[in-house]
This record gives C-alpha cells, sequence and structure tokens, in this order.
C-alpha cells in the first residue's frame, strides 16, 4: 500500500469509534425520554460498549495474528454494520443495550487491527508520527459526528443517529475490501494455542514499555469518556444548550483534538518521545486542574468551561499517537495481542469512570469537572513517572517464545 493509501484506511479504522459513539450524544436525552429510563441507565448504551468493545480485542488480537488483519477486519466490520441496525430498530432499552454490546465486540476488530497494523508496517517513532496523520483522520471524523447527529436527530429521531452509524460501517468494509493490502507478512500458527497465547500475554504484561503508554493512553481516554458521557446532558439539561448548539461545541473540542495530533507530529520530528509525553502531561494538567477550578467556584459559563476542555483535547491529541504505538513498540511479532492488551486496559478505564459517572450525576457540572481533573492528574504521573526500565531487554522476553523477541533498539519507542 502507498503511505497515503494506509493513512485513509488507518483513518477509517480508527475513525469509527468516534462515530459509533459521538454521532448519537445528542441522541442520549431522547432515548432516556423514548424508553423512560434514568440518565445512569442511558448512559449503559455508551459504557457497556466501551467494555465489549475493549475486552473483545482480547480475542481479536490473537486472532489476528494467527490469521491476519485483513480477514478480521472484514467479519468485524461485517457484524459491526448487523449490529448497528438491530440498534436502529431496538424495541427497548434493554435490546438496545445488547445490541450496543454486539456493536462494540465488533469494533474491537477494527481499532486493535488499525494498530497492529501500524506495527507491522512501521518502526516506532515512525510508527508514532503515521498514527498522528490517521488520528488527525479521526478527528475530522469525530468534527463531523457530533453536529451531523444533532441535525439527524432534530430532523429524523435518534434511531435514524444510530442507522447512520451501520451507513458507515458499510463504507469502512467496503474500502477494507478494496483498498487494504494484508499488513502481516509472518502469520503465527500457534497464536491461538492457549499455552502459548497466556505466555504471550504473560510477557507484555511483565513489559514495563507497555504499562507504561498503556497506562498513560488508558488515563487520557477516561478522561474523554467522561466527558463524551457527562456533555450531552450537562450543556443540554443543565446548561441549556440546544442539540445543534452541543454539536458545534463537540466540535470545537474535535479541532482541538486535531490540533493536538498535529502538533504532535511536529514535535517527533524535533524531540523524543518522552519529551512529547511530558509536555502532553503539563498540558492535560492544567486544563483538568482549571476545569476543576471552574466547576468548584461555581461557573457555569460555557464558553470558561470550553477553554480548559479544549486544553484537555489538545494534550488527548499529543499523548494518543505515543501512547498507542509505544505500548505496542516492543513485540513487533505479536503486534495483535499487545494492541489488544492495550485496548483492553483503555476501555476498563473508561467503563470504570462511566461507573463512577453514573452514580455523581447531580444536575450540576461538578461530575464533569472532577471527573476530568481525575484522570488528568493520573495522566500526568503516567507522563512524567520514570519507570525502572523503559528499553526493551536484550534477551528473550519473559514467558514469550525466543523467535518472538524484539531487538534492543529498534523496538524501543
Amino acid at each position: 500500500m502507498s503511505p497515503l493509501r494506509a493513512v485513509l484506511i488507518l483513518s477509517l479504522l480508527l475513525g469509527i469509534q468516534p462515530v459509533t459513539t459521538d454521532l448519537y450524544l445528542p441522541a442520549l436525552p431522547a432515548i432516556a425520554t423514548a424508553f423512560t429510563v434514568s440518565v445512569g441507565e442511558t448512559q449503559t448504551t455508551l459504557s457497556a460498549l466501551l467494555l465489549a468493545f475493549g475486552a473483545s480485542q482480547l480475542i481479536w488480537g490473537a486472532v489476528s495474528d494467527r490469521f491476519g488483519r485483513r480477514p478480521v477486519l472484514l467479519v468485524g466490520l461485517g457484524g459491526y454494520v448487523l449490529a448497528a441496525v438491530a440498534c436502529a430498530l431496538a424495541p427497548s432499552m434493554p435490546v438496545l443495550i445488547l445490541a450496543r454490546i454486539l456493536q462494540g465486540i465488533a469494533l474491537g476488530a477494527s481499532v486493535m487491527c488499525a494498530r497492529a497494523i501500524v506495527r507491522d508496517l512501521y518502526e516506532p517513532v515512525a510508527g508514532a508520527r503515521t498514527l498522528s496523520q490517521a488520528l488527525s483522520g479521526l478527528g475530522v471524523l469525530a468534527c463531523l459526528s457530533a453536529p451531523l447527529g444533532a441535525l439527524i436527530v432534530e430532523g429524523f429521531g435518534w434511531r435514524a443517529a444510530l442507522g447512520t452509524t451501520a451507513v458507515f460501517g458499510a463504507a469502512t468494509w467496503w474500502a477494507v475490501w478494496r483498498g487494504f493490502d494484508e499488513s502481516l507478512t509472518e502469520r503465527d500458527p500457534l497464536a491461538l494455542a492457549p499455552r502459548r497465547l497466556l505466555s504471550t500475554w504473560r510477557g507484555i504484561l511483565a513489559h514495563p514499555v507497555f504499562w507504561r503508554f498503556s497506562l498513560l493512553g488508558a488515563a487520557s481516554f477516561a478522561g474523554l469518556f467522561v466527558l463524551l458521557a457527562a456533555s450531552s446532558f450537562i450543556f443540554m439539561q443543565v446548561l441549556g444548550l440546544s442539540r445543534p448548539a452541543y454539536g458545534l461545541l463537540l466540535l470545537l473540542n474535535s479541532l482541538a483534538y486535531i490540533t493536538g495530533t498535529l502538533l504532535c507530529r511536529r514535535l517527533l520530528r524535533r524531540r523524543s518521545v518522552e519529551t512529547t509525553v511530558a509536555i502532553a502531561g503539563g498540558v492535560s494538567l492544567t486544563g483538568g486542574l482549571g476545569l476543576a477550578a471552574l466547576g468548584e467556584l461555581g461557573v457555569t459559563s460555557v464558553a470558561g468551561l470550553m477553554v480548559p476542555i479544549c486544553l484537555y483535547a489538545v494534550a488527548h491529541g499529543l499523548n494518543q499517537p505515543c501512547s498507542q504505538s509505544g505500548a505496542v513498540a516492543p513485540f513487533p511479532r505479536s503486534a495483535g495481542v499487545a494492541s489488544a492488551l492495550s485496548g483492553f486496559v483503555m476501555m476498563l478505564a473508561a467503563f470504570a469512570a462511566g461507573g463512577w459517572l453514573a452514580t455523581q450525576m447531580d444536575g450540576s457540572v461538578l461530575p464533569l469537572t472532577r471527573g476530568m481533573a481525575v484522570c488528568s492528574m493520573l495522566v500526568a504521573t503516567a507522563a512524567w513517572l520514570r519507570l525502572p526500565a523503559t528499553r526493551a531487554p536484550t534477551g528473550p522476553l519473559r514467558g514469550v517464545p525466543a523467535d518472538h523477541s524484539p531487538s534492543t533498539t529498534e523496538e524501543s519507542p
């Protein structure tokens, strides 16, 4: 594949996640009204999807190392389309939650494979730069998703918004079918063998580089999840914004995220990954603590709240390319499993944030401001904390067969 085609395919595979989550955010209040359920129950449609999304990657990763990325993508995206149609036709809240869980399971194949493809094709630093380009594409899709979702809900109802995700899934399936060349050059015939799989998991989970970058990405995404899960109720019901105005706020947030991915690319040309991550930690902490201060002071100005929220989004755009590529960098021959474990950690953090948030919604802005502040402190801790070892070992990874060991220089982020 040409570099341009690779970036476009990666943008679609990664961008399906914000399409799945952001497009229907303006519909959450309408769903709550339609099924006569509480805010917390409605948010379950998001947190359950993300938990299923994270857990499914543990299986998809090993399957993709065994059979390749392309067949996993085609099966996963096909299942995604069917689940999205079920969401749009759901007759009750329990059915909608179940359909969203199935949609999350299928979504895991797309995003997990995208991170593994980056490791298949690029060395770590080049991978971070390429991933920042693809995540800029994700940001563009996120920019369009919330305003488009608001317009669709306003004109056609919440079912149409969920149905639109099926259309995007079908378009992505077609793009993979027509434009994606298999990136995995050496399939592992033993990848699904229980003993080998457990051994590979142990080796990856024992590696400090994996934990450093996985926790960084998880903390940053948890803060974004708090914003996604709480913002529609807080900005529309508490602060009185219309759906189109709320969609524009999410558009602004996505533009801030794109700015972060562009800055990441520029920084990586001149600075190390460590320096880039350290800068991102400072920006994230500034945004989170600033937001917390406004909340505790009782500030409810939409413009005032959006300034620190956008700062956090810029930091998220800086963090994600480095964290997602850094977590899989030491594992070139087990990139699928490493990507899956990293994605699972990220979604577990988001699910925990969602569970906490469901108990805190009190009709004020405090759940949003406090939740994002705590996540920003965790981001800064992961960004600035130096672990005992951050380079790949010179010998085989503990628990990973010798023929799956990385080199000591190329595989270190």
